[in-house]
């Protein structure tokens, strides 16, 4: 069984532990902090179990000339892409803002750490968790100093590949065991075809002692229902108020009722998967009670006979007799009783018959 950890304070992953759902706002607040509250409670009130954001110390994530470049898409909000980042990055007193609002509703308030900065920032913060975003995984030194905090993390693998996985988690599980991967596509919209959740059975296989999540871009709800039947236990999705806002990831976010249902759907086919003993459910007895079949005397079998398979057959019996599944071991026994054409054969009317316990 997959390793378990405390992700949050009194909140387990892993195991039979309920799939964790990360609400991720990231910065789909458009700049704005009330639209960001609006998220946080979105989130909880549709039954997400934490609300993300994306933090970044801008001039330690990007170089001048990244920040400098002329920004020109409709999504833009600014005329340089330094511009743009610097509208929709909240301030460090902001984030503790945010952090104490999500508390006060009841719901659990996290960030990706974009760089090293931003990282300590939210260690600083205390956050439960730290999230490694795509775009680092295979940024070894941030994701070695990232580990010695000491904090959960969670690290998704968009952009990646196996060879490189299996060096981050290498890398990472000696420093810090309590971690886990999200298999991960950094398209927006992911096309279905590209997603690739097969991909969650081979992080299985690879690393069987941490969980394994999935970060999903696409639309809709499905796929992501899907990933949690193979075995996700942390589900991270886009989540938005309105998927025509300006900004590039609301088309690949869910509105609040997507996300509610996507909960919805999470937590029933969590029931559904049930346990893996396969036997009779007593909510199967009355259909067994009613059409299980019994062991039925295809002739009539005098008292003393010794049976033979041509003697009998299969049928739905009134009153219930001998199970099916055990027809091959009255081959050979003596019956102590007459038994008419087409009654059901009983254990009572069988000789030293030792029945085994149907289970």
């Amino acid at each position: 069984m997959p390793l378990e950890l405390e992700l949050c304070p009194g909140r387990w992953v892993g195991g039979n532990h309920p799939c964790f759902i990360i609400a991720e706002i990231g910065q789909n607040h458009q700049g704005d902090i009330e639209v960001a509250k609006r998220m946080i409670r979105m989130a909880k009130e549709c039954g997400a179990d934490c609300a993300k954001f994306q933090k970044s110390e801008l001039e330690h994530k990007f170089n001048r000339r990244a920040l400098e470049r002329p920004y020109t898409s409709k999504h833009s909000w600014g005329k340089t892409y330094g511009d743009h980042k610097r509208h929709l990055e909240f301030s460090h007193d902001q984030y503790r803002e945010l952090q104490k609002y999500a508390k006060e509703i009841g719901i659990f308030f996290t960030a990706s750490g974009m760089d090293e900065m931003a990282v300590e920032f939210l260690d600083e913060l205390n956050v439960p968790f730290f999230k490694v975003g795509s775009g680092d995984t295979n940024n070894f030194p941030y994701l070695e100093k990232t580990a010695k905090k000491g904090r959960p993390m969670v690290i998704s693998s968009g952009m990646q590949s196996m060879d490189t996985m299996k060096q981050v988690y290498n890398i990472v599980k000696p420093i810090n065991p309590n971690f886990c991967i999200l298999q991960c596509t950094s398209a927006y919209p992911l096309l279905p075809e590209d997603v690739n959740l097969r991909v969650i059975t081979e992080y299985q296989k690879a690393f069987p002692d941490i969980p394994i999540g999935y970060s999903g871009h696409e639309t809709g709800i499905s796929i992501s229902v899907a990933a949690v039947a193979l075995g996700a236990k942390v589900l991270e999705r886009h989540v938005t108020l309105d998927k025509t806002w300006k900004g590039s990831d609301h088309q690949a976010s869910l509105e609040p009722n997507e996300l509610a249902e996507l909960v919805k759907e999470i937590r029933l086919v969590e029931k559904a998967l049930g346990s893996p003993v396969k036997r009779l459910l007593p909510c199967e007895v009355p259909c067994n009670d009613k059409l299980g079949k019994s062991v039925v005397a295809k002739v009539r079998i005098p008292e003393g006979t010794i049976l033979t398979m041509d003697m009998l057959t299969v049928k739905v019996g009134e009153p219930k007799g001998y199970p099916p599944e055990g027809i091959a071991s009255l081959i050979g026994q003596k019956v102590k009783v007459n038994i008419e054409e087409d009654d059901t054969i009983t254990e009572e009317a069988i000789e030293h018959l030792s029945k085994k316990i149907k289970s």
